[in-house]
């Protein structure tokens, strides 16, 4: 009575892919069984005050001295293991299963979209395409696509609950996730680990499109999108809040913040705002500052280890 007023459904409850029908799936195995536990420990503590409860008949009673119950030791032993394993075999296969594609979907190649997480903000490349997005991504409806997540900073958390579970991004190194929507429509995603103070607006949508209306979409995009710069890019990174940005071109042809010794810098900023170690410079000046860097990162290092450039 007290939700009544509350408005549409809980996302979570209204799956639009198979990731997340799975996981709702578990959530309902879940919910029942623990149901059926907690109406059975209710009814069995009811059940013990009755019986045992003061009487005019038993006034004064005093129980004898027992050593108790073995096959009753035994049962409460036994039970929290069963309950442990109920759960964990759904929620293992479940787990594992989430790590591929779909398998009603088994016949269709997954298209690739890098996830970079930074303050507060969601870059998506499509390394495939040659496009890059700014807090919202467009996939084309019923095919996979395996996220490759990483952070250019802090720890972050991405979810789309109506498409999936949560995974975090973290700087220097990928995490994957298979996420499949089974019809067009637009939904919500976001940061769920905090992370400073523009956390709580770290939003981003995810456009699920026909597949021709998402070819016709990249075909746009490369015609009248602006090309990304390293300057613009390094721009991207600062902490700010911003709205929804395109480009043609991805920075994975400079830095990618998922590998812990690759990256390809024109720019020393980058480097030296990130720290990669494996590097490669174009232009003759970056690389006479890089190796002025690496002579001082020689001398602080008291096993004279060497940097290699990959």
């Amino acid at each position: 009575m007290l939700l009544s007023g509350c408005d549409g459904k809980l996302v979570v409850f209204d799956p639009k892919g198979p990731a997340a029908r799975d996981i709702l799936d578990l959530i309902n195995w879940s919910l029942v069984f623990m149901v059926v536990i907690f109406v059975f420990v209710i009814g069995l503590f009811v059940f013990v005050i009755w019986k045992y409860r003061a009487r005019p008949d038993n006034d004064g009673y005093e129980p004898p001295e027992e050593h108790g119950s073995t096959k009753l030791e035994m049962i409460w032993t036994a039970l929290p293991i069963v309950i442990v394993i109920a759960l964990t075999i759904p929620t293992v296969k479940t787990v594992y299963g989430l790590e591929k594609p779909p398998a009603e979907y088994a016949d269709k190649e997954p298209i690739v979209i890098n996830v970079t997480s930074a303050d507060w903000k969601w870059i998506f490349s499509y390394p495939e395409q040659g496009i890059e997005t700014v807090n919202y991504v467009n996939i084309p409806a019923g095919t996979p696509v395996q996220f490759k997540l990483t952070s250019a900073g802090t720890m972050q958390s991405f979810w789309v609950p109506a498409l999936g579970g949560q995974k975090y991004t973290m700087n220097k190194m990928e995490t994957e996730m298979y996420l499949t929507a089974d019809q067009p429509g637009e939904f919500l995603g976001r940061n769920t680990n905090f992370n400073g103070r523009g956390y709580a607006d770290m939003e981003f949508t995810v456009e699920a499109k026909k597949p021709e209306d998402f070819e016709k979409w990249v075909k746009e995009v490369k015609d009248t999108a602006p090309k990304l710069t390293e300057k613009k890019y390094l721009s991207l990174l600062k902490p700010t809040h911003l709205g929804r940005e395109t480009y043609v071109g991805t920075h994975l042809q400079w830095v990618d913040h998922g590998k812990m010794n690759s990256g390809t810098y024109t720019n020393p900023e980058l480097y030296e705002v990130h720290g990669v170690k494996g590097k490669i410079f174009k232009d003759e000046e970056s690389k006479d500052k890089s190796t002025n860097m690496d002579g001082m990162n020689m001398d602080e290092n008291s096993d004279g280890g060497e940097q290699s450039g990959h």
